[in-house]
């Protein structure tokens, strides 16, 4: 399935769902609701962890569901765009949504949670990993990824230790970005070192040039990037036309396959940090279920990449702590029943909640894009 075929189908689900009312749970099914981005500038960061989500909860719906009952995953389209995923949330939540699943970036979970927590509604793996959805401690936030204070950690750790200390950070100016620069700020306070150059793009934009040219400015060796894949894309083009030479890092959140399909050739040498595992080759266990299950849905059409990858892993999770909250369980035993996965194996990637712990990992990993659209580790 092509970009513009996936966008035509999303187009066509999100209209579904919201002309479809959400009833209430029946002994038969479980209703989770989505909102997401699955048009606009981010569409590609929805569409593909929605994707992965259904690779997993379809394969589980065709051998008889979860204690008997069948998952399904009602989308709404919120294009990135807080006020609108506010919406979609009361429409999910008025419709008798079982709990949140999969909501796609920090301005819009920042949005939803507020209203999920007043619901008493779990709010499972958003794909952020912003500290404000984190902390403080709330019963009903379920958070897979790692956060963005990990990931920077990691690219500062790394930059810094063969030498680079003129770091500059291009961020997006909402909670996002600032999550992301306040991560780099946090990693290079320690080493007595503090950001070479700051700019900022506005969500769902492309204008970077006043970005590149106080960045530039600063003269940095390594740019940290946390925006979203289309403004990243024309970040690195601008600034590689402005004179910079140095490498371009980038948190997860960006999209891997989406920036490196936006900058084609472009790509080269650009740095991506990773919170789930490598899913192109079936190195773990958990990559090899999720490369079967893409080619049993889509054949030889299936295209592994991370962001389905994420989706895959937080449908896993969400079974089985389902699973485990036993038959006709209601929001207490499923809060029971994930709060029960201490140091849960999903084929070597390990997740671990409690009662009192509901981020379940800090894995991070760093991959580089290559000219021809691979990425290698």
């Amino acid at each position: 399935m092509n970009r513009r075929q996936i966008l035509r189908r999303a187009t066509g689900l999100a209209a579904a769902s919201i002309a479809t009312p959400l009833w209430a749970q029946s002994a038969g099914r479980i209703v989770l609701g989505q909102s997401a981005a699955l048009s606009g500038p981010a569409a590609a960061l929805g569409l593909r962890f929605r994707e992965g989500a259904m690779l997993h909860f379809e394969r589980l719906n065709a051998k008889g569901g979860v204690n008997g009952r069948q998952i399904e995953l009602q989308s709404l389209d919120d294009g990135y765009e807080p006020d609108r995923c506010a919406e979609n949330t009361r429409k999910l939540i008025e419709g008798g949504a079982f709990a949140l699943f999969g909501y796609i970036g920090t301005p819009t979970s920042l949005a939803a949670l507020p209203l999920a927590t007043q619901a008493k509604t779990p709010f499972f793996a958003p794909f952020t990993g912003a500290e404000a959805l984190r902390a403080p401690f709330n019963r009903y936030a379920f958070h897979v990824r790692a956060s963005y204070y990990d990931e920077t950690a990691e690219i500062v750790r790394q930059t810094t230790a063969i030498g680079i200390k003129r770091i500059g950070v291009f961020y997006q100016n909402d909670s996002y970005g600032k999550a992301g620069l306040e991560g780099v700020t946090r990693a290079l306070k320690p080493l007595g070192l503090e950001p070479a150059g700051l700019g900022t793009v506005e969500r769902n934009t492309v204008d970077v040039d006043a970005a590149v040219k106080a960045i530039m400015a600063g003269k940095p060796d390594a740019i940290v990037q946390i925006s979203a894949y289309k403004s990243c894309a024309a970040f690195i083009r601008a600034a590689r036309k402005a004179g910079f030479g140095g490498t371009f890092y980038n948190v997860s959140f960006v999209g891997t396959k989406a920036l490196s399909d936006e900058l084609g050739a472009d790509a080269r040498g650009v740095v991506v940090s990773q919170v789930v595992p490598f899913p192109f080759t079936p190195a773990s266990q958990l990559a090899g279920e999720y490369l079967a299950a893409g080619k049993a849905a889509q054949g030889d059409k299936f295209e592994p990449n991370y962001s389905s990858m994420e989706g895959f892993v937080a449908a896993r999770t969400f079974a089985e702590g389902l699973k485990r909250a036993g038959a006709n369980a209601g929001t207490d035993g499923l809060i029971t029943g994930l709060e029960s996965l201490r140091d849960l194996n999903l084929g070597g990637f390990f997740v671990d909640f409690s009662p009192t712990k509901h981020t379940g990992s800090k894995y991070v990993d760093l991959t580089i894009l290559a000219a021809d659209g691979r990425v290698r580790r």
